[in-house]
């Protein structure tokens, strides 16, 4: 991509978007297309032709998406298949039609089999059932990766699909019904830490800037209050705390798909990860870590959990000559920190 190069960035107020562009300004590229939701629906298939027609992209960055964990994806079906399937279409649809250069599209490991093999390659998609827990969206997504690989196929179009593994960082959705895991991980430990404390402020802003507590959760961190400073605390967590996940900061996401515009051939379709997982409670325990509280952990195994184990293999990413740069206890600390700027308390003492 030159410099000059219109770029639109499709979902730019997500964790996503809002990396990719970031790192475009620090890299001197100087003409951004971004429109807001308010500005554009991408489900409006009129609303799309309208800004494609208007703005004429030249290299398309798709990370809008609707996103969630476990509890959003159960309680909401129909809004994550219906939604990312009319976002998907009508993007990839629209940029072959106005002639996009070259369109990366933004999928997610959790595509791959529930039972998948391990570490799961590019070419074990379609090979078995998946997690049930957040089919919706990756049918969805897999529908997507599909649309692109068939416009590649019958018309040439450049048409490239990431699969990022379980991301993190800043800007990250902490929203308790909606957020995935290192979010809530990070909230649910930060929340008990006010609540060990008795600042009973300090949690009102935070669901002011973050949204609302649970129910489940307000009553463990009640008991929290009742208890006091001298008192160990016990966050519950969702699972048995088995299943092993990966992880990757934004920033090495967007550091990736800027790879992936500007090399010279890409495959149809390429995991982006770390290469190395971990359980969730081995998770858990570098979350409390950062976060500073001394607590038990407890989990719910009557909880779902979702897939067994989501290591992805990053061997071609590897191979085009890309690795991510930020470690883990890093990206977390710095997450944790952002997350704090934001709230209205700012940073606990000690």
């Amino acid at each position: 991509m030159d410099k000059k190069s219109a770029i639109y960035v499709a979902g730019h107020e997500g964790l996503v978007g809002s990396a990719i562009v970031r790192l475009l300004k620090r890299e001197g590229y100087e003409n951004l297309l971004l429109a807001s939701r308010q500005d554009l629906d991408l489900t409006d298939q009129g609303a799309v032709e309208d800004f494609f027609s208007r703005t004429r992209p030249e290299y398309v960055f798709l990370a809008a998406a609707k996103v969630g964990g476990i509890w959003a994806n159960s309680t909401q079906p129909a809004r994550f298949i219906g939604d990312n399937l009319l976002i998907q279409t009508h993007a990839i649809d629209a940029a072959w039609r106005h002639k996009v250069k070259r369109f990366l599209f933004l999928g997610s490991s959790c595509i791959y089999p529930r039972l998948c093999p391990q570490p799961m390659k590019e070419e074990h998609l379609l090979t078995g059932p998946l997690e049930p827990t957040n089919e919706w969206y990756a049918v969805a997504k897999i529908a997507g990766i599909t649309m692109c690989r068939g416009y590649r196929k019958q018309y040439g179009f450049d048409a490239v699909c990431a699969m990022p593994t379980n991301l993190y960082g800043p800007n990250d959705n902490f929203d308790l019904a909606t957020s995935h895991l290192p979010p809530a991980l990070l909230r649910k430990f930060h929340l008990a830490r006010l609540a060990q404390a008795g600042d009973r402020a300090g949690m009102a802003r935070d669901e002011d800037v973050f949204g609302p507590i649970p129910e489940d959760l307000r009553s463990d961190l009640d008991v929290i209050l009742r208890a006091g400073a001298g008192a160990r605390p016990a966050v519950r967590l969702w699972g048995d705390g088995t299943p092993r996940r990966e992880f990757l900061h934004v920033d090495d996401l967007a550091h990736a798909c800027l790879f992936l515009m500007n090399a010279e051939r890409c495959p149809e379709i390429v995991n982006v990860g770390a290469g190395k997982d971990m359980s969730v409670l081995d998770f858990a325990e570098l979350a409390r870590t950062v976060v500073g509280l001394a607590c038990d952990i407890v989990f719910d195994p009557s909880r779902p959990g979702g897939t067994p184990r989501k290591l992805l293999d990053v061997s071609v990413m590897e191979n085009l000559g890309w690795r991510p740069r930020i470690g883990l206890l890093q990206g977390l600390s710095e997450t944790y920190q952002w997350y704090m700027g934001r709230s209205a308390g700012g940073p606990l003492p000690g």
